[in-house]
């Protein structure tokens, strides 16, 4: 029975142990992440794999670290490099390490990734010539090589009787020569339809989380407290009876001998 309160005390301080230790996992994985120094911050709805818990994370913004790099990967074309995430304005400018931009239009399918781009879309159809065409058509030098020719125009433009086409695709821009920057229209936004931004759900979470924390911290450590205090009592109070026992067989020892 006299284990009983600092039993009590115990199982306390384990459960207020347990709290704070997942509020500080939960703040771990929370907070401002770098590949490298002077790298995007990465913070939520994005998360960096391998150094952040997918708790509390979600699909589709799993970030990797490539060297210096910061990277996000697309199924349907491959790895892209964050170059900054704007997360006041939801948008994430990307590179291409391939630099060609144009091959990106062509091949990156967003529809089931929580992105779309951050630019207006127009549909633009690529196609390729066995020979190349007058310079009336911008020929896409990455993408062309010998023997074949590619191009791009707005889908309601003819496609020249020569070319095959390949594919038509909405996208911002079209290929010009004048661009050679391997990050220009690659600018993207997410957004969930129907639901709270990521962004601000995730601050709610986490005030939620710190302000829940700490009532029940309060709570606790006044449990503890009361714990505490009444042990003392019990205690003293066991040991005045233990006392008085000692002061009565003495007595009686006294009174015998006498």
């Amino acid at each position: 029975m006299a284990s009983s309160p600092m039993a009590s005390i115990f199982l306390v301080m384990v459960f207020l142990s347990s709290i704070f230790i997942a509020t500080e996992a939960y703040r771990a994985s929370s907070r401002t992440v770098q590949c490298s120094h002077g790298g995007p911050g990465i913070q939520f709805p994005f998360w960096l794999e391998f150094r952040q818990s997918r708790d509390c994370n979600s699909p589709g913004f799993d970030l990797l670290c490539r060297g210096n790099a910061t990277v996000i990967r697309f199924p349907s074309y491959g790895d892209l490099v964050v170059k900054s995430i704007l997360y006041n304005t939801r948008k994430l400018n990307l590179i291409d390490p391939k630099s060609c931009v144009p091959e990106v239009f062509l091949n990156l399918n967003l529809s089931l990734t929580p992105f779309h781009y951050w630019y207006a879309v127009r549909n633009y159809t690529y196609f390729n010539c066995s020979a190349p065409l007058s310079n009336a058509f911008k020929e896409i030098p990455c993408l062309s090589g010998v023997g074949f020719h590619v191009y791009t125009v707005e889908s309601y433009l003819p496609v020249p009787g020569s070319c095959k086409k390949i594919k038509t695709v909405a996208i911002p821009f079209s290929y010009s020569p004048y661009i050679s920057d391997n990050s220009f229209g690659l600018g993207l936004t997410w957004d969930l339809p129907g639901r709270e931004s990521f962004a601000t759900k995730g601050h709610r979470h986490i005030l939620s989380i710190d302000r829940g924390n700490g009532k029940v911290l309060s709570i606790g450590i006044v449990i503890v407290a009361l714990v505490a205090r009444a042990s003392v009592k019990i205690y003293r109070s066991r040991e005045l009876q233990k006392l008085k026992k000692e002061q009565e067989l003495e007595a009686q020892k006294l009174l015998a001998d006498s």
